[in-house]
């Protein structure tokens, strides 16, 4: 006897467990095969932050320049190395005012670099080489670094550095 009746229980449980999943089924169906359809188009451009370096040596003086050639503006940053043994010999100038070297041995270009022909190229920094006494060949390396513009809240513009992105020359 009782064992029948744990069978009936057994039965009305499963019985009451098909029902309840049976009466979801039909919404997951409807989520499912829900569809819309959409005409017309629209052109998306989402661009790119890009800079490039110019360099040039006249008379053991490196010319560095970089210019923005992406879509968006940005802020760039630019690092030298001449290993240790010429480090001594180098002196760093910016006639414009505009580089800035910070704690972390990067010059930091204040402006902000646009798109537009105006303002899309940095002034010219300066790496004058005390080549007297030197016979062997060195090299100067500068390797350059942007993050795009951002803003905060009050729309002032910032920039973060882990954004970016550089190349180095």
């Amino acid at each position: 006897m009782k064992k029948r009746q744990i069978n009936r229980t057994l039965c009305l449980t499963l019985t009451a467990a098909v029902l309840a999943g049976s009466l979801s089924v039909g919404t997951a169906l409807a989520y499912f095969t829900t569809y819309t359809s959409a005409t017309g188009s629209a052109v998306l451009n989402l661009g790119f932050t890009s800079t490039e370096i110019k360099e040039t040596v006249v008379d053991w003086t490196k010319h560095i320049v970089v210019e923005n050639t992406g879509d968006y503006d940005c802020y760039v940053r630019v690092k030298i190395f001449a290993g240790d043994k010429y480090k001594d010999r180098l002196a760093i100038k910016d006639a414009s005012g505009k580089w800035t070297k910070g704690e972390d041995d990067y010059y930091y270009y204040s402006d902000i670099l646009t798109t537009t022909e105006a303002g899309k190229l940095t002034s010219e920094l300066l790496v004058e080489i005390d080549h007297a006494g030197l016979e062997e060949d060195f090299n100067v390396v500068v390797v350059q670094e942007y993050s795009p513009v951002l803003y905060d809240e009050a729309g002032n513009p910032y920039y973060d550095w882990t954004l970016g992105g550089g190349a180095g020359q």
